[in-house]
């Protein structure tokens, strides 16, 4: 009860923060507005009183290509410095989202949108990628991201160019990829969306920040990192990551609710290797309330077969029960992603993250993305952890999500300029419609 009353108060100060912020903000707020062009057709997206602003905010629904940079309300500008509640912000920062009209995204973009993510004191901006399809969707996403006032939001823009969208990017989340429909090859899916990838990763090298840190969550993830960062060489290859931190999550609800315990005490879970059925979820390194997991779980049989088998396939008896993929714990996980590299890690704990291999301690084939343990000192930044364990178990199933990785990056070789690809992957193991 004592850390449950703890959790309570400290989301009750934060949330009393926030909406004092949000209430004082309401009455001193500085508008002047940025001069746009007026379409024909346009209509008024949010408006102001006549005190606060000198014309209304138009956004164009006409031709997309066409559209202004900014998006509503966001189109109003701010003087951060000059009011008492704001001056001592960070420096606002710059998130791009591709796929932001879907579902993973419309439950993202508003944990983004509240601090949850960067904090109560990190004012962003949105930039948001759709398709022409999805646009009248995406504008959708910003009335509501208007709609919902939050102060530490300060801009939202809304596009179909990368190009245009990743401008100056502090942080790109790549969520936008197609799933993997009836009868797909999985090397059709590496090739459709790697094409994807390849573009944005292009887009990220021409345009966004030198040091943004990119979050790949679209599938195959841990190879369609590989075709992003081999296609941005001006950025460095350490800042992409895959997305397996769902993975991890996953693993720790199974071992607490055998160890019956809460998920809390769970801690050193490693995801390692490809998002696929050959991850390997280790159980060897793992802790529950500090102790190992093999000395709280004595059952080898369970940890080896059962437990493993259930991380990874939730996710498709997931699909299974209700009919499509997971997108409210994929949004928490990419929280979760995120937070742990501007967050410190707490001592003598690591997360996992699909990382490029080049120079791991483990033995892992170099040049491939591979989840790995990490430790963040809290800068955006991580190091592999060294002082794990790898028996001979752990180690034949990290060399058969090794082989697979290995063999997709074959299958994409035309995709990372480096010559025809080649596909002989050695079995189907992605999950139907995962991600």
């Amino acid at each position: 009860m004592a850390v449950a009353d703890l959790h309570t108060k400290i989301n009750l100060q934060y949330s009393s923060q926030l909406s004092y912020v949000s209430n004082r903000l309401s009455y001193s707020r500085r508008f002047s507005l940025r001069p746009l062009p007026q379409p024909h057709n346009s209509r008024i997206c949010c408006s102001v009183t006549s005190k606060e602003a000198q014309a209304p905010v138009a956004a164009n629904t006409v031709d997309p290509k066409k559209k202004p940079d900014c998006y509503g309300v966001f189109c109003l500008t701010y003087d951060l410095t000059a009011e008492e509640e704001t001056k001592s912000w960070k420096k606002m920062i710059n998130i791009a989202v591709s796929g932001a009209a879907g579902m993973i995204s419309n439950h993202l973009l508003f944990k983004l949108a509240s601090g949850e993510v960067f904090g109560p004191d990190q004012p962003i901006a949105l930039k948001l990628l759709g398709s022409e399809r999805s646009f009248e969707a995406l504008e959708g996403v910003a009335m509501e991201l208007e709609d919902s006032l939050f102060p530490l939001l300060r801009e939202v823009s809304i596009g179909i160019d990368a190009y245009e969208v990743f401008q100056d990017a502090d942080w790109a989340l790549l969520i936008g990829a197609k799933p993997r429909g009836p009868g797909m090859e999985r090397a059709g899916l590496l090739d459709i969306n790697g094409q994807i990838f390849a573009e944005q990763g292009k887009a990220l090298n021409a345009v966004a920040s030198r040091n943004v840190k990119v979050v790949v969550v679209g599938n195959p993830c841990n190879t369609n990192a590989l075709i992003c960062l081999k296609n941005a060489p001006n950025i460095p290859a350490k800042n992409f990551h895959a997305l397996t931190r769902l993975d991890e999550n996953r693993a720790k609800c199974q071992l607490a609710l055998k160890a019956g315990v809460f998920y809390d005490q769970v801690s050193n879970v490693t995801i390692w290797g490809n998002h696929s059925t050959t991850q390997v979820p280790d159980f060897l390194n793992a802790k529950i309330n500090g102790i190992p997991v093999k000395e709280v779980i004595k059952d080898t049989k369970w940890l080896e077969e059962e437990f493993t088998e259930k991380v990874q396939k939730r996710g498709g008896v997931l699909i299974k029960k209700w009919g499509r993929s997971s997108a409210a714990s994929t949004a928490v996980s990419i929280v979760d992603a995120i937070r742990s590299l501007v967050t410190p890690t707490p001592k003598g704990d690591w997360f996992s993250s699909g990382v490029y291999t080049a120079g791991n301690p483990y033995g892992i084939a170099e040049d491939i993305v591979f989840s790995m343990p990490c430790r963040s000192k809290g800068d955006g930044d991580y190091e592999l952890v060294k002082d794990v364990i790898i028996d001979d178990y752990l180690r034949s199933r990290i060399k058969k999500t090794e082989t697979e990785l290995l063999a997709e990056k074959r299958c994409v070789a035309h995709l990372t300029g480096e010559g025809i690809a080649v596909c002989d992957l050695p079995g189907d193991t992605m999950l139907p419609g995962e991600m």
